[in-house]
């Protein structure tokens, strides 16, 4: 890889919306937009990881039943147990899983394979860590 893999951008977007400025909406839901098809990406993995962070946030929407990044970002500590409770799931973990079901559910490593002239098995060897990065990122932001 020529590039090394950086959010930081979406992670700045998503914190600023968190704390109350929502001037930068509608440039996420373009960023999203964009990650959700790829179309940008660099490499096999760049592109794994754009999918995984809009998986990651549209899942964090369900997981919250809101798409409102300052009510999330106010959540309390018994909030968030009765999402987990309610959800049968820590987020971390719901999260993960979500990005790495919708690989599988989709078959979209051989897509991504294909795509990018790499092995199914290469793909799938950076699935784990890649959900794991993102989740990690989008838990940052909500922290």
């Amino acid at each position: 890889m020529t590039t090394p893999l950086e959010f930081s951008q979406v992670y700045t977007i998503l914190n600023k919306i968190k704390e109350g400025d929502d001037s930068p909406q509608s440039e996420l839901n373009l960023i999203l937009s964009d990650f959700k098809e790829g179309a940008k990406a660099e490499s096999f993995l760049h592109q794994l990881g754009q999918m995984f962070l809009y998986i990651g946030v549209q899942e964090l929407y369900k997981f919250t039943s809101s798409e409102n990044l300052k009510f999330i970002g106010q959540l309390t500590k018994e909030e968030w147990d009765e999402l987990v409770k309610k959800n049968n799931s820590d987020l971390h973990i719901y999260l993960a899983n979500s990005m790495i079901n919708f690989l599988k559910d989709k078959q979209q490593s051989e897509g991504l394979a294909s795509k990018w002239n790499v092995s199914k098995g290469e793909v799938e060897k950076h699935i784990m860590p890649m959900a794991r990065y993102i989740t990690e990122g989008i838990i940052d932001v909500l922290e």
